[in-house]
């Protein structure tokens, strides 16, 4: 079931690009590796998108890909602040 809920929102994401949000965030709740058919500890992709983001040249979405991204590995407890920093809700960031 993973491959057509995968596909089903990427068929969405014109559409919440064309709603104009300061951010979008596309990230699991764990990982589920292929090779091993159940959830993990390993890293969760987690993609960023917004006007003051970084862009790394990725053409991909995925475990290997978010491996070697601008992102880099972080704990989850990081996210929100990303969140916030680049949806340009603070004031001031790492200060």
């Amino acid at each position: 079931g993973k491959v057509p809920r995968t596909e089903e929102l990427d068929a969405g994401i014109p559409r919440m690009m064309g709603l104009q949000p300061d951010l979008l965030i596309v990230t699991g709740d764990h990982s589920t590796p292929s090779k091993m058919k159940s959830h993990s500890g390993h890293p969760v992709p987690t993609m960023l998108v917004a006007d003051n983001a970084r862009f790394d040249g990725s053409r991909q979405f995925g475990e290997s890909a978010c491996r070697v991204g601008e992102l880099g590995m972080f704990e989850a407890k990081y996210l929100m602040l990303q969140a916030l920093a680049h949806a340009g809700r603070l004031e001031k960031y790492g200060a």
